[in-house]
């Protein structure tokens, strides 16, 4: 209640509503207890548009839960990589271009992979969209969905940090398939977190917490090696990382 008419004892008060995931707008309730005003809802309350806003806040999240939800919003940005890999091959992206007598990126960065690994990451995304609801249900997590925006920006985002990573690599000094700690396990994160907070900067604030964005950093550079060296010993890499 946000206030009250003394004479009449009419009552002002303030609902919100909110479907869970998405912020739906609000309204304002004018309540007469002692009459029934005209053209009211049933309840006997007369509704005018408040434009109020309600923004889906993240609670305070267990440790299980925070896990779940770096690994669940991640998803989208893990894969391209991996997807990339299997449908390498075509014209790269440097087009053998070079610039101090070493190539941009090599011909490990082929516009046919990065065009996969994107395509591969959204449509993760929107397959997690399709199941949240009982992923949710079996984890006992609330679950994030992804808006389009994001379903974009974090495959997008993935690949391109990888291609950044190429780039410094080679003017660095280093090969194509060379080792390069913490730049390996974590060009794509803080790229496609980055572009992901610009695409969709709401929908960013609300769901990468402080805990979610620790883990994430923390579980990617162990997931990262772990899936390189199953990929090296399956003969899908030609190196362990």
């Amino acid at each position: 209640m946000i206030g009250t008419d003394g004479g009449r004892g009419l009552q002002c008060s303030a609902f919100l509503a909110e479907d869970g995931a998405r912020g739906e707008r609000g309204f304002l309730a004018l309540r007469d207890p002692q009459r029934r005003p005209h053209r009211t809802a049933p309840s006997g309350t007369l509704r005018f548009p408040a434009f109020i806003s309600a923004r889906r806040v993240a609670p305070d999240m267990n440790p299980l839960a925070v896990v779940a939800t770096a690994l669940w919003v991640m998803l989208p940005a893990y894969v391209p990589n991996n997807a990339a890999v299997l449908a390498g091959g075509g014209r790269p992206i440097d087009a053998g271009r070079t610039l101090g007598g070493r190539r941009l990126l090599g011909d490990g960065k082929t516009w046919r992979g990065t065009a996969v690994g994107v395509a591969a990451g959204a449509l993760l995304a929107l397959a997690l969209d399709a199941v949240r609801p009982a992923a949710s249900a079996a984890l006992g997590v609330s679950l994030p969905w992804f808006p389009l925006a994001a379903v974009v920006a974090l495959p997008a985002g993935a690949m391109l940090g990888d291609i950044l990573a190429s780039f410094v690599k080679r003017r660095t000094g280093r090969e194509r398939g060379a080792s390069f700690p913490l730049l390996d396990q974590l060009d794509f994160v803080v790229v496609a977190l980055a572009l992901t907070a610009l695409s969709a900067p709401e929908w960013f604030a609300a769901t990468f917490t402080l805990p979610v964005l620790l883990a994430i950093l923390v579980l990617t550079p162990v997931l990262h090696v772990t899936t390189n060296v199953g990929a090296y010993y399956l003969g899908y890499k030609e190196e362990p990382w």
